[in-house]
């Protein structure tokens, strides 16, 4: 049964076998780990997991591709989740859950925050991106890729860089090169913030317009003393604050709202 892929589901299926024993050996599957697939599509990477593991959750949108899934693996074996993964509530299948995935090009961003606010469940995470999505994830302050992604996601997991993905190893060939991720949620946070909403608020905020300095683009949260005050550059921008920085900026903010 051939399935003909679906732009609208940003379908780009994975043939080529060393990168799949690569991704498959980097994630390291152990029989009773507790695993979700995102997006198994034609089961490239599906197969070896649910080989090594006792039993595979994967979560599927596309209904063909789910009947074919069915026909391909046993329910006692494996778990299909029909749905859309960003309204997927990942910690429902418990905690210390292993995520892999080859992530849809046109919903990777959104699917990392929804994945992020689910992270005290998740032991870690296996992801293939396009590749410049995984350079602003890991980037460094002051570096021209370092964005809000970079500072959302870095304040909670660990990442790093696994292999990268040329596009001839999908088919059909997407534009661009690919990359995989792992990320770990940190144990403790390095610099929790005292309201996390507030934190992605200022975050937004700084990196909205990112030529301006932070005295422009967040002067409706602080004055030029606020900055001086909390040891923060007002003529920086978003792209030259570390996360504990703009930790400290979201705390000051929350602390007025509370007063």
């Amino acid at each position: 049964m051939r399935h003909h892929p679906r732009k609208r589901f940003g379908q780009n299926f994975l043939i080529d076998e060393s990168v799949i024993s690569a991704i498959v050996t980097a994630v390291a599957p152990q029989p009773r780990d507790l695993v979700v697939e995102i997006g198994p599509g034609l089961g490239a990477i599906t197969r070896p997991l649910a080989d090594r593991l006792d039993h595979l959750h994967v979560v599927e949108i596309d209904r063909d591709i789910v009947a074919r899934l069915r026909t391909l693996f046993p329910p006692q074996r494996v778990t299909i989740h029909e749905g859309d993964a960003l309204q997927f509530d990942f910690a429902a299948l418990g905690t210390g859950l292993r995520v892999v995935g080859n992530l849809p090009y046109n919903i990777s961003t959104p699917l990392l925050f929804h994945l992020a606010h689910g992270a005290t469940a998740i032991r870690d995470i296996h992801v293939m991106l396009q590749k410049e999505v995984v350079e602003r994830m890991v980037a460094a302050p002051s570096s021209s890729d370092y964005g809000r992604l970079s500072v959302m996601l870095q304040y909670r997991f660990e990442m790093e860089p696994v292999l990268t993905v040329p596009a001839a190893a999908f088919r059909p060939a997407p534009r661009v090169e690919s990359a995989v991720v792992r990320m770990a949620p940190f144990a403790r946070l390095p610099h929790p913030a005292r309201d996390e909403a507030w934190f992605g608020k200022i975050v937004a905020a700084a990196f909205a317009q990112r030529r301006k300095t932070l005295r422009n683009a967040l002067k409706s949260y602080f004055s030029v003393e606020d900055f001086r005050r909390l040891g923060v550059d007002a003529g920086l921008r978003a792209q030259d604050l570390r996360i504990v920085d703009f930790v400290r900026l979201a705390d000051q903010a929350a602390r007025v709202v509370a007063a």
